[in-house]
């Protein structure tokens, strides 16, 4: 498009990405001592302004529990970044690899490199956590960083582009506005790495937009999580641990249960225990502060299409109350719900439910469980509950998924030392700690070649020894 027919808002965008790519391109790699410090006043933003961040978070939401917003957003990213300072230095350095025996005295070394500029698509759910997770570790690998903040918040977003903008100088690290035409514009940049967080169908589209670039993407997508209640669990545990991780952010979170499948005989038994946990975390007030509202209108009105239509094709409920009292739908909190009886036909089993209700799917054999979930999508995050080492091991050998915890749900995203991600229509690609500098590096392989070595013995033309040499090769290889 030509420069003069664009709005202020993508020349801006344009501006800005090309700055940062003459900057990759012209100045040396950032040493560790300017990505340090790059991290440092990273932390030091989230410090200084967390209650401005909560409060903008919970304007956006209609309300946000401030202790979610704690726990899941600010100290997960305190965490994230106290650890990459700890160990940047070693994920920096070249990393020695093994040289074959017929190089030998020759060397192996895989150095990481930044890869220039990547660009951030940040979604609503977790606004915070998920637009600077990925930010953190490509700082950390030396990159220029975009962020595209979701539409959805734009009190969290007009914040966050005038703290970044106070801190870092916009050549390393830069924040663009949510105007109509940006998230369309941002995709199809031709940046180094692409990272989306949002939707299956939307990734879709920012895939085949980077595709045009060839541009690598990391997509952290969602789906349908799969949790299994075995014959050995215990469901009082197992009820408790899956409706705080459910009811968590309202369930607007991808790595949510989406839906339990329990033993036949256990089902009443299981949803009643499930709904008095619910009761107990939340109550029955509207206005606890504990509870966080749906983002919006459009999003609480698919949820209760969502469940009409479970209704009408024959599944019970347990509620506190209609998603449409006005008590409830005044402030949009979506009272939490158990959907005993799901079918595959319902729309709820169909696609993401991303919010607070809850089906219940019934098996008599395991293998009932598996059939179901490799027929489907692979998911983003898989939960299983129980002390059959034998069952457990069957499911973790027999499904695939983005992720796994056991006997519990969510942790497995907290774990520094393991990768996130997830597979095909969940996901592509990887990040947290190492596993994300190395996605947002080049680890370029170089060979160090000896002057004693002999390789000069191949070169033409081939006498009487090529044989004994080629004898050689063979033995080694």
């Amino acid at each position: 498009m030509d420069q003069s027919l664009k709005s202020p808002a993508l020349s801006a965008l344009d501006d800005a990405f090309h700055a940062q790519v003459e900057a990759s391109r012209n100045a040396p790699p950032p040493a560790l001592a300017a990505r340090l410090d790059g991290l440092k006043r990273l932390r030091a933003m989230l410090s200084d302004n967390e209650k401005r961040l909560e409060q903008a978070i919970s304007a956006d939401f209609g309300h946000r529990c401030a202790v979610e917003t704690t726990i899941a957003e600010t100290l997960f990213l305190q965490a994230e970044i106290r650890h990459t300072l700890k160990v940047l230095p070693r994920w920096m350095a070249p990393r020695r690899i093994a040289t074959a025996l017929q190089f030998w005295p020759a060397r192996n070394r895989l150095i990481p490199q930044p890869l220039g500029v990547v660009g951030i698509i940040a979604p609503w759910n977790y606004p915070l956590q998920l637009t600077l997770a990925p930010a953190i570790g490509a700082l950390a690998a030396g990159n220029r960083v975009m962020i595209k903040p979701s539409e959805l918040t734009p009190h969290f977003s007009a914040l966050l582009k005038e703290l970044i903008a106070a801190n870092f100088d916009p050549a390393q690290l830069t924040v663009t506005g949510i105007d109509n035409g940006i998230a369309e514009a941002f995709a199809a940049l031709p940046f180094d790495h692409l990272v989306f967080t949002g939707s299956t169908r939307v990734g879709r589209i920012v895939a085949e937009a980077a595709g045009r670039n060839l541009t690598p993407v990391t997509l952290e997508l969602g789906g349908k999580s799969p949790t299994i209640v075995d014959v050995s669990a215990d469901i009082d545990e197992a009820a408790e641990r899956i409706a705080y991780a459910k009811l968590l952010n309202a369930g607007q979170t991808c790595i949510a249960p989406d839906y339990v499948f329990v033993p036949e005989p256990q089902r009443d038994a299981f949803a009643g225990k499930l709904h008095r946990q619910m009761l107990q975390m939340f109550g029955t007030n509207p206005a606890n502060a504990d509870y966080t509202s749906i983002i919006s209108e459009r999003h609480y009105a698919r949820l209760e299409g969502l469940l009409r239509d479970a209704i009408a094709r024959g599944a019970k409920t347990l509620s506190t109350t209609s998603p449409e009292d006005p008590a409830w739908k005044k402030l949009r909190k979506f009272p939490p719900t158990v959907v005993v009886g799901a079918t595959p036909d319902m729309a709820i089993m169909q696609e993401e439910i991303f919010g607070p209700l809850l089906p219940i799917m019934t098996y008599r054999q395991s293998d009932e469980v598996i059939r179901h979930i490799n027929a489907h999508d692979r998911p983003l995050a898989l939960y299983w509950f129980g002390t059959d080492a034998a069952a457990r091991d069957t499911v973790l050998a027999r499904t695939v998924s983005g992720g796994v915890t056991i006997n519990d749900c969510l942790l497995h995203f907290a774990q520094m030392n393991q990768p996130m991600g997830g597979v095909g229509a969940s996901g592509i690609g990887h990040y947290h700690g190492e596993w994300g500098f190395n996605s947002f590096s080049k680890l370029k392989p170089v060979f160090y070649r000896s002057p004693f070595n002999r390789m000069k013995d191949l070169y033409p033309p081939y006498g009487a020894s090529i044989a004994r040499i080629e004898k050689l090769l063979r033995f080694l290889s």
